[in-house]
């Protein structure tokens, strides 16, 4: 586990006040429409920018709390620029795909796959409680690969076939969308593959839906036969506030390595100072710096590439501002690759 520096420690200090509604209430009364969040926000003269047809294509879901986040007055702001439908995902550009990341041809099983040596990711759902405009899995067919179809059986029958895979990687959609018991019944599964020997939970709820870590979450965790790593995911140091703090503290006491995954873009996070104060606030909330990825070249998310030349140079300011643990690898996904690709 990695240990709460001081300022976690006064970050947490006083613990927020319980939710006045459980998760999946709150998951429910998320925002719908731009227009509507852009009137919250004081920018209704903004909506020019919006389009009705890249919201059709990938509709818009922003939980409450992550909205009183954002600033104001501000069209600039860095998260409502990773959740709002603009015209600019319309473009075609070249060298953007519908399958970034090469998993269709890495498919092993029905929700089940397997780019790696030792490591196979699986497909928990389709659903997330925010929908992030830059997702690389926009396109996905999550009806198919439906891993969860039959009470997961041919994923871990997959999983169960291969005595290499060693490690099982939770992702989605995101895979606390899925209720506790649900989530137990996968890994009750798991637990009779002999040959597992870590579990890898990627999630962005902690962060943008903190409340949807509760005590059957927590419970589910620590009982668990395995090392977990609990990846999260924030791109800025404002996505961290109070609540988040506290569930982040949640998770660690219940035993799991926690780390954090960001994605370069253009306008959230493409200078030294907001990366530096993005790794120093996930560690003052336990949270290690894991990867900071160049985005994925889907289709929909040119408007938010960084060159690789502006982004060495981000990463030589951080590594000259920073201590070694704050610096996160700067990585990309390149499909038939055997890894992540280090820049």
């Amino acid at each position: 586990m990695i240990p709460a520096a001081p300022a976690a420690q006064k970050h947490n200090a006083t613990p927020p006040a319980r939710p006045a509604a459980p998760w999946q209430q709150l998951w429910r009364q998320a925002e719908r429409d731009p227009r509507r969040l852009l009137a919250r926000l004081g920018l209704d003269e903004a909506a020019a920018r919006l389009s009705d047809e890249a919201a059709a294509q990938f509709i818009t879901r922003v939980p409450q709390g992550f909205i009183n986040r954002m600033r104001r007055g501000d069209l600039n702001d860095p998260l409502l620029r990773q959740v709002l439908p603009v015209t600019d995902e319309l473009a075609i550009v070249p060298g953007f795909s519908l399958d970034a990341v090469g998993d269709g041809a890495a498919k092993k099983a029905t929700g089940v796959i397997q780019k790696y040596q030792g490591r196979a990711l699986l497909v928990t759902t389709g659903s997330c409680a925010i929908h992030c405009r830059y997702c690389f899995r926009r396109h996905f067919d999550y009806a198919g690969e439906n891993a969860a179809r039959g009470n997961w059986a041919e994923a871990v029958a997959a999983i169960a076939d291969d005595p290499g895979i060693d490690e099982v990687i939770l992702s989605g959609g995101d895979p606390l969308s899925l209720t506790t018991s649900k989530l137990a019944e996968l890994t009750d599964a798991l637990a009779q593959v002999p040959h597992i020997r870590r579990l890898r939970i990627h999630s962005r709820l902690p962060v943008v839906l903190p409340e949807r870590v509760d005590a059957e979450l927590l419970g589910w965790l620590a009982g668990l036969p395995w090392p977990v790593a609990f990846v999260i995911h924030a791109n800025h140091a404002n996505e961290f506030d109070a609540q988040v703090d506290h569930a982040l503290g949640e998770l660690r006491a219940a035993g799991v390595q926690l780390l954090n995954q960001a994605v370069l873009m253009a306008g959230v996070n493409d200078s030294v100072q907001a990366l530096a104060e993005l790794s120093e606030r996930a560690f003052a909330a336990g949270v290690l710096p894991y990867y900071l990825h160049q985005i994925d070249r889907v289709q929909g998310v040119a408007h938010f590439e960084v060159s690789d030349q502006r982004a060495l140079a981000l990463m030589q300011g951080l590594r000259a501002r920073l201590s070694g643990y704050l610096v996160p690898r700067l990585v990309r996904e390149i499909a038939g690759d055997t890894g992540k690709r280090p820049l």
